[in-house]
């Protein structure tokens, strides 16, 4: 992992969270959403099959882990999970909190409009909830 690196894209619009056992957690700078990303902290990975099998019931087992904590944020009544990577291969997974009436609802949140920074984004609700555990 001494070569692991995250792609630039990646960090310009994202807030290191934390580690876990295989992913670095990222809040997306966007404050209407509660919106969290993972990136498995393995070089080369593009798509899912890239990984080896422990690793990859390891990425399944922090979605869901992901999802869980998202779920109990403020506003948020859908979980929309994916995985593009059309604008940035590298393999990361998006966690969305979704609620009706979000500005791009009932559509993706990818490329509706420009990101509305978070002021303090480790002051923002999944960054607190990671801090609680």
């Amino acid at each position: 992992m001494t070569d692991f690196a995250v792609d630039p894209v990646i960090t310009s619009l994202t807030h290191q969270l934390a580690d876990w056992p295989l992913s670095r957690v990222f809040l997306y700078n966007d404050a209407r959403y509660q919106w969290g990303l993972l990136v498995p902290r393995r070089s080369g990975v593009i798509e899912m099959c890239d990984l080896d099998a422990a690793d990859q019931a390891q990425m399944m087992s922090e979605i869901v882990k992901l999802s869980k904590i998202v779920r109990t944020l403020p506003g948020v009544e859908k979980i929309n999970v994916g995985n593009l990577g059309n604008m940035v291969p590298q393999l990361h997974v998006h966690v969305v909190g979704r609620r009706k009436g979000d500005p791009a609802w009932p559509g993706p949140v990818w490329g509706h409009s420009d990101p509305l920074a978070w002021p303090k984004p480790d002051e923002s609700p999944l960054a607190l909830a990671l801090k609680q555990g």
